[in-house]
């Protein structure tokens, strides 16, 4: 189902958050979920994978995760700030200690000069720990291509945030 550098990135996710008894959540936008299905199409996922929330609209993100309305109306639904909050927002919201946040264009409409198709914000939050931020310009390369090319920085910066 998934290309095998996704799998096993995800396997390795699994096998070493478990042994660390980290807890996932996430909160995806442009990927709408793909990020929590490549996770749990793992074998013992359900020990690391808390939730998924998929907030692909303001309004989802808003009540499901807590994004201030005020970030949303100064900085828009793709952007650091909307990333950094929705990172915090899937951990107070959830039981997991680290979380993992996406929203972008991924296209093939909806783009603008100043965010162009395969602008996509990720953010990476672990309770006790500073919030880590990617800027991505994937370019308009196609819609699945992005959204592909989101999960596997997803799940790198997993990785990144778990490391002590």
């Amino acid at each position: 189902m998934w290309p095998k550098d996704i799998e096993d990135t995800a396997r390795g996710i699994v096998a070493d958050f478990t042994e660390r008894q980290l807890l996932i959540a996430t909160a995806e936008s442009c990927t709408a979920g793909l990020i929590a299905g490549a996770i749990t199409e793992i074998s013992g996922s359900s020990s690391v994978f808390d939730r998924g929330f998929v907030t692909y609209s303001n309004e989802a993100k808003r009540e499901m995760i807590g994004v201030a309305n005020a970030t949303l109306k100064a900085h828009g639904a793709v952007s650091r700030e909307t990333a950094l909050e929705m990172a915090q927002g899937a951990i107070g919201n959830s039981g997991a200690n680290i979380s993992v946040a996406v929203t972008g264009i991924a296209g093939p409409g909806g783009g603008s000069d100043e965010k162009p198709i395969g602008l996509v914000h990720l953010a990476a939050a672990r309770t006790g720990y500073e919030t880590l931020h990617r800027e991505m310009r994937y370019g308009d390369i196609g819609r699945s291509a992005v959204r592909l090319a989101t999960v596997r920085t997803a799940l790198e910066m997993l990785i990144e945030i778990s490391q002590d």
